[in-house]
């Protein structure tokens, strides 16, 4: 109130109606253009052309609004994300009832323009939509498949800050099927709650989104739940409210920009540990009540394996971290930001296996989470990387050691490219199969045996520095590794990661593939 009343003392409109008269300047620019070229034409009919250097009018100086593209041209997964805007935050508003039992819930977008938009799309699928407005305007809104359809009541210039609010009641029980290790994802109900895997696109259940690893913008999470009920959601805890029927208002601030597949929110009967990582790095697990005493040797073991990894990767990319205990029959971990999630099976085992998945998902941290892939075809640098980092720290702590391992996933090697296609080239059914696993963990073995284990330790630092908070893929990792290693190492790498047969492995001219079988 105090802005907009100091901007009309100084005569300058406020924020709203400002946009307003640009949006209502930038059509009547476009359709004074229009007229003048339209005129110019009809009365110049077929007489002799202008004279060269003379001016004449520029219909496209201001461009005509279009429509955002439904997807930004990911191969794999062509309508992920969506063009013509940005996203500068999202505030998710969710007011829980019960697992499985729909609920009121609301997200509000803010973005920018890239382009004059007559329309954009929101990746959203799957629940009820109530009403969607842009800049507090009714917008017309209509779904195909997993595109939510947006037109505003006036288009947007380019360069624009707008904001999209959409109400709709969640389904906490909507879920989908991989062929692959994801298998059920998107929401995960819980006896007293939920958890969530989004990874690949399930966040779109669960929120509209600009919905691509590449996309990322901070997330506010706002959530209310019942008497007895906790919520915890990625980055800090902001502040609780009680409200007078019991319920409880939770507020979680992402603190770095997320993707919406690595978004997490959980609801349930929970007891928060906190403790201290390297540096005193903030590491607070969220464990159900009946499993903290069950779990805590192994969570426990967390600030021993952040030290070993900043030894080789560099600091840990994130103000805080933490593990929740998923009280449920989740077929694998996940890495959402800042918070992992882990099937509760994972942690009441054998110490070998559970350290094996602690340190996959907190290896995502640097090489996924805060080193984004650029596109799906890149994932081979996420899931690689946490599968090598595991098996590393495996073969050092108990474990089987990391060359005999490595040697059984050359000896497959032939097999799953014929499979699941080689390292950097899945399709949709293939991606999370095992070639992006210790097939892609192969690739990273083989570079270490070529460049030695020095430099590649600084290939590795470097790829966590350089990209911190970035996207990029493979091209980028290799301009690197050949910059770091003082030598060209295209021709490898590519083999390795495109090529039909897996080439030999330096330094272990005995290894051989097995014969693919059909």
């Amino acid at each position: 109130m105090k802005a907009s009343a100091a901007a009309r003392r100084a005569g300058t409109p406020p924020p709203a109606r400002r946009r307003r008269l640009v949006r209502a300047l930038v059509g009547a620019a476009a359709l004074t253009a229009a007229v003048v070229v339209t005129a110019t034409a009809l009365s110049a009919g077929p007489g002799p052309h202008p004279r060269r250097g003379a001016s004449a009018p520029d219909a496209a100086a201001v461009p005509a609004p279009s429509p955002g593209a439904p997807g930004i041209g990911d191969p794999l997964m062509p309508l992920a994300g969506n063009g013509g805007y940005t996203v500068r935050r999202y505030t998710l508003d969710f007011d829980w009832l019960a697992p499985r039992t729909p609920f009121r819930a609301g997200a509000t977008i803010d973005a920018t323009a890239t382009q004059a938009l007559s329309r954009f799309d929101l990746d959203f699928a799957g629940n009820t939509l109530h009403r969607v407005t842009v800049d507090g305007a009714p917008a017309a809104a209509e779904r195909h498949g997993d595109e939510l359809v947006v037109t505003p009541a006036e288009p947007i210039p380019r360069g624009g800050a707008f904001t999209v609010r959409v109400a709709y009641t969640a389904d906490p029980a909507r879920q989908r099927h991989r062929d692959d290790a994801i298998q059920d994802y998107g929401w995960v109900p819980t006896s007293d709650g939920t958890v969530i895997c989004a990874q690949p696109d399930g966040a779109r259940m669960i929120f509209p989104a600009n919905d691509h690893p590449s996309l990322r913008a901070p997330v506010t999470f706002r959530v209310t739940t019942p008497p007895g009920l906790s919520a915890v959601a990625n980055g800090r805890l902001v502040g609780t409210v009680r409200h007078p029927d019991g319920r409880t208002r939770w507020t979680y601030d992402s603190e770095q920009p997320i993707a919406a597949q690595l978004v997490q929110l959980a609801i349930g009967r929970f007891t928060f540990v906190d403790s201290e990582g390297p540096r005193g790095l903030p590491v607070r697990d969220v464990v159900p009540d009946g499993l903290v005493t069950d779990t805590a040797e192994y969570r426990s073991l967390t600030p021993d394996h952040l030290a070993w990894l900043e030894q080789r990767l560099g600091p840990y990319p994130f103000p805080r971290y933490g593990v929740l205990v998923g009280d449920t029959d989740l077929p694998v971990a996940l890495e959402t930001q800042s918070l992992s999630v882990l099937p509760r099976d994972d942690l009441l085992g054998d110490r070998v296996d559970a350290e094996r998945n602690l340190v996959h998902e907190l290896t995502h941290h640097w090489t996924g989470d805060s080193v984004a892939i650029r596109r799906w075809s890149d994932l081979w640098l996420s899931e690689g990387h946490a599968r090598f980092y595991e098996r590393l720290y495996s073969g050092e702590h108990g474990g089987a050691d990391l060359e005999s391992v490595m040697r059984t996933a050359y000896e497959q090697h032939d097999q799953w490219r014929r499979d699941d296609g080689a390292p950097a080239e899945p399709t949709d059914a293939t991606l999370f199969k095992v070639m992006r696993y210790d097939g892609s963990a192969l690739v990273l073995f083989a570079l270490r045996e070529k460049v030695g284990e020095e430099t590649f330790g600084r290939i590795e630092r470097a790829w966590a520095t350089v990209y911190r908070g970035r996207a990029a893929g493979t091209r980028d990792f290799v301009t690197l590794a050949s910059r770091v290693a003082g030598e060209d190492l295209g021709p490898f790498l590519t083999s390795w990661l495109y090529g039909p047969h897996t080439p030999p492995m330096p330094g272990h001219p005995d290894w051989r593939p097995d014969p693919v079988e059909d």
